[in-house]
């Protein structure tokens, strides 16, 4: 038998395990006795938030972990944009956590994959704001008949 695990949770909130949605009327903590794959609310990303290809990476993973009857065939949607994702020449360390996290999908351990893709939300964040910066910012790619910067 694994250890236990303590999880708190307030009012109303829900726990995703093994595939079931709990939701609790009042403060409570639930104790796991054995292995049990789950998902506090907290950091489920809802449909809307997913407006990145590393949030999207994300949702779909969480997806596997909340239905795992269906992971199968979410699966094919991860490999897309995945796939697409990485046509695009990402950083190398992104490129590593990309590939840690399709390590644990492979071996069925999604929330350990979650956990990676979430590490990479602010790196992500950090590189959309750097460009949209440069596209602000005209000098940043020269002038007509000087050498882009870029």
């Amino acid at each position: 038998m694994s250890r236990s695990i303590n999880l708190s949770l307030r009012g109303r909130e829900r726990i995703f395990i093994n595939g079931a949605v709990l939701r609790v009327d009042r403060k409570v903590t639930i104790e796991l006795l054995n292995d049990a794959t789950f998902l506090l609310e907290a950091h489920v990303l809802q449909a809307e938030e997913a407006t990145t290809p590393i949030r999207q990476l994300y949702f779909i993973a969480q997806a596997m972990l909340i239905d795992p009857k269906n992971a199968e065939r979410v699966r094919s949607a991860y490999d897309a944009v995945e796939w697409t994702y990485l046509d695009r020449g990402p950083d190398p360390s992104i490129v590593a956590a990309l590939a840690t996290a399709r390590s644990f999908l492979d071996s069925g351990r999604a929330f350990d994959g979650l956990r990676v893709l979430r590490g990479l939300f602010e790196p992500e964040d950090a590189h959309r704001a750097r460009l949209v910066t440069d596209l602000s910012n005209p000098g940043a790619f020269g002038r007509p008949g000087t050498a882009n910067p870029v």
